[in-house]
């Protein structure tokens, strides 16, 4: 059990230690700035152990591949490999973490959706509902901006059969605040 508790620790020091470099002054290290791409996955890593620590007998919370549902060759496909994935009786929500500057893409000067997550996640959901017995949703879970446009309780859509919601994950608060929106998540999908 302490490697779980810890492993989010641990993934932090890696990253810190794998951006330090040597200044031109005799024994300073200086932090190079973290890229988008270390948040990124801080931030999965984030919200996967969160969920292991706090829901794992309930939620079965996992970080696992999802199949291509194909004929013919897949050795040219990319492997589909979810953030997170909670499974709770016959419901199966697949959470896809995003950590950008901005939660939403403008075109012809109109907000959305990032399209290229919205394809990704319901290739996710549609790819997985056909292996498991049971209801396959999808949410898409920012890391929240000062951008305004995605709503405090998120958005979702029926899509084809499933439902993909659109969500943030404000940061900028203490703790306890953070875990009640994963707590929040957490008890929506199980009820």
């Amino acid at each position: 059990m302490k490697r779980l508790i810890y492993r989010l620790l641990m993934s932090v020091c890696r990253i810190i230690c794998e951006n330090m470099l040597h200044s031109t002054e005799d024994g300073d290290l200086r932090l190079t700035a973290f890229s988008e791409k270390n948040m990124n996955k801080l931030y999965e890593k984030f919200i996967l152990n969160y969920y292991i620590r706090h829901y794992s007998s309930k939620l079965k919370p996992a970080a696992s591949e999802i199949k291509w549902v194909t004929k013919g060759e897949t050795d040219l496909l990319p492997k589909m490999q979810s953030d997170v994935m909670l499974t709770c009786n016959a419901k199966r929500l697949i959470i896809d973490a995003k950590f950008y500057s901005h939660t939403t893409q403008t075109n012809y000067e109109k907000d959305s959706f990032h399209s290229h997550n919205l394809y990704q996640i319901f290739t996710y959901v549609k790819n997985e509902a056909v292996s498991f017995n049971g209801r396959v949703s999808g949410m898409l879970l920012y890391a929240k901006t000062d951008d305004d446009v995605i709503p405090n309780d998120g958005t979702e859509f029926d899509m084809n059969g499933n439902t993909i919601a659109v969500r943030c994950l404000d940061l900028s608060r203490d703790f306890q605040s953070i875990a009640d929106q994963l707590d929040e998540i957490a008890g929506g999908f199980i009820n």
